[in-house]
């Protein structure tokens, strides 16, 4: 865990996949009903996590090429048949943004989960009561590693994006859009990840889960 940062955040905008929630299972198996439905092979678990990063707007077309929409609806189908039943809260999700919020910070979602399923997950959660507003892909106009979804998520607050919000998320496009947006980048996850994959964009902090992170609060 990182030493705590000089002082505390006015905000923190949290990812949301793997980060508060637990849905690489949920994601893995969208995947793999896409590959296979376009006649591919699919990727092995531990490719997902590797390669499945930014939103499908994004990533689909460079994936599947013309084939892109295809694919989304497939992708799609899969999801909304099994997403509600396997979300997970992370260990220690909850007290984490209890505390944020009882530390007095503006807490926010920047995903790049379609916006409206979003937020049907945390309204399922019930997580409305801690989460001020959670914005996902085709929320703004360019989804992250671009800033513009932590623009919106702080738009009407009177928040600046600078070194007073921390931007959490546990992969090289959540850091990526904090260093855009110019805000403080906190990575989750493992120290390895940290070491390995994200020396372009590093963090300033990082916590291997919502324990540590709470406890850098």
């Amino acid at each position: 865990m990182s030493e705590p940062a000089a002082k505390p955040p006015r905000a923190i905008l949290f990812d949301w996949d793997n980060t508060l929630v637990n849905t690489w299972p949920t994601i893995v198996e969208c995947y793999r009903d896409t590959f296979l439905a376009l006649g591919l092979t699919p990727w092995t678990a531990q490719e997902v996590q590797d390669r499945a990063h930014g939103s499908l707007r994004d990533l689909f077309p460079q994936l599947f090429g013309i084939r892109a929409a295809e694919a989304e609806r497939v992708f799609y189908d899969t999801f909304h048949r099994i997403h509600l039943e396997r979300l997970e809260p992370l260990p220690g999700a909850e007290a984490l943004l209890a505390r944020a919020c009882s530390s007095g910070c503006y807490v926010g979602v920047v995903s790049n989960k379609v916006g409206d399923n979003l937020r049907t997950e945390l309204a399922h959660l019930g997580w409305g009561k801690w989460i001020s507003r959670a914005v996902g892909a085709k929320d703004a106009k360019r989804d992250k590693p671009a800033p513009d979804p932590i623009y919106l998520a702080l738009d009407g607050t009177g928040i600046a994006p600078d070194h007073t919000v921390w931007m959490v998320g546990d992969t090289p496009a959540d850091l990526m859009c904090a260093h855009a947006a110019g805000c403080f980048p906190v990575f989750f996850g493992s120290v390895e990840q940290v070491s390995e994959r994200l020396k372009e964009f590093p963090p300033r902090l990082h916590a291997r889960n919502c324990h540590e992170l709470a406890a850098l609060l």
